[in-house]
């Protein structure tokens, strides 16, 4: 079969400078006040620093999921959210900046259906696919809460799946909205995951990008000194870091199971498994989307998407003051097709 032509382009929507995203709630700083009115227990850990700014110890662990769970509460009225001791708790800010960018993303779809003014499709109408959602099943979450979509997610690892899909269950504004999967087959993607008939408007994935349990133990001691080390320099907009605090503990906050931190080969290793098995789901899917964490991982996986005969394809850079990422997104389908697509399954009785 010929390839079909491919469109390439590379952009940030609705980014703001080195900030977060234009509709992220997260862009200033965070108002503990307010945090703790809504999660009383988050009190014991918030202190005053040295610049007189309240704050809490991001190097601990306990500190870290009490912030997230009055984040999670104040903003988004999820009123129970847990861990299992040693998985990964992920930074909120920057998880709900890929879910407004994906949403910029599908929004251009649907521009080209409507053709008019950017609008972003909410609702249950549009069904989103989290690869390796993890325990803490943020993802799902944040898009739910945002933007009312149905999520599936899915992850290799079994007491994974259980504590997420507790997370919906528990709470009335996700129960409807989150179903969550285990991958039997930890070399597989979306096979096992996707059934025959099912369509989703997009995929998302956060890839284990550590090539060993070594390297990512490596990077996880790297973030709590450059956390330290901007401490120093400055006021800290969220965090307050130890600097002699390097023990296995302080690395829980940045660590978390085998997979959610590494695997063989990294994440373009990860991926580039991802974009080949994408092929054989290639109509049952919008837009397969991947975090890319490393600048130089993205000129190993561009070539891919050409000997792919993907339709198109979009980097979408994304920027929390120095730390810079990006998005990886392709498509099998056409402009045209894509517009077909949003009005058959977004527009229609809306």
């Amino acid at each position: 079969m010929k390839p079909k032509s491919r469109k390439t382009v590379s952009r940030s929507p609705a980014s703001q400078g080195k900030g977060l995203h234009q509709r992220n709630i997260h862009n200033s700083r965070y108002d503990f006040p307010e945090l703790i009115a809504a999660s009383p227990e988050l009190s014991s850990v918030v202190t005053e620093n040295k610049f007189g700014d309240l704050s809490i110890n991001f190097s601990d662990p306990r500190a870290v999921k009490l912030l997230n769970q009055a984040l999670l509460k104040l903003h988004y009225q999820v009123d129970f959210w847990d861990l299992p001791e040693g998985y990964l708790c992920p930074p909120i800010p920057g998880r709900a900046d890929y879910i407004h960018y994906i949403a910029d993303l599908l929004s251009l779809s649907l521009k080209g259906a409507l053709s008019s003014e950017q609008h972003i499709p909410r609702g249950k109408r549009i069904s989103a696919l989290d690869i390796g959602m993890g325990a803490n099943c943020i993802y799902p979450i944040l898009g739910a809460r945002l933007y009312g979509w149905k999520f599936v997610g899915s992850d290799v690892n079994a007491v994974a799946v259980n504590t997420a899909n507790t997370i919906a269950q528990m709470n009335a504004t996700l129960k409807s909205h989150i179903r969550c999967r285990l991958q039997s087959d930890s070399q597989s993607i979306f096979k096992g995951v996707v059934a025959p008939n099912e369509r989703f408007d997009v995929t998302l994935c956060n890839p284990p990008f550590h090539r060993s349990i070594e390297e990512a133990t490596d990077g996880s001691e790297r973030k709590i000194k450059n956390l330290a080390k901007n401490s120093a320099k400055k006021s800290p907009m969220h965090s307050s870091v130890n600097p002699s605090d390097n023990s296995s503990s302080a690395l829980l906050n940045f660590g978390g199971q085998g997979a959610e931190l590494w695997c063989p080969g990294g994440e373009v290793a990860f991926i580039t498994r991802m974009m080949q098995e994408s092929r054989d789901f290639s109509h049952q899917c919008l837009w397969f989307t991947s975090l890319v964490s490393k600048q130089e991982s993205l000129s190993l996986l561009k070539p891919l998407l050409n000997k792919m005969g993907v339709a198109q394809s979009r980097i979408i850079n994304m920027q929390q003051g120095n730390k810079q990422t990006r998005i990886l997104c392709w498509s099998f389908l056409s402009e045209t097709e894509l517009a077909t697509w949003a009005n058959e399954r977004w527009l229609i009785n809306q």
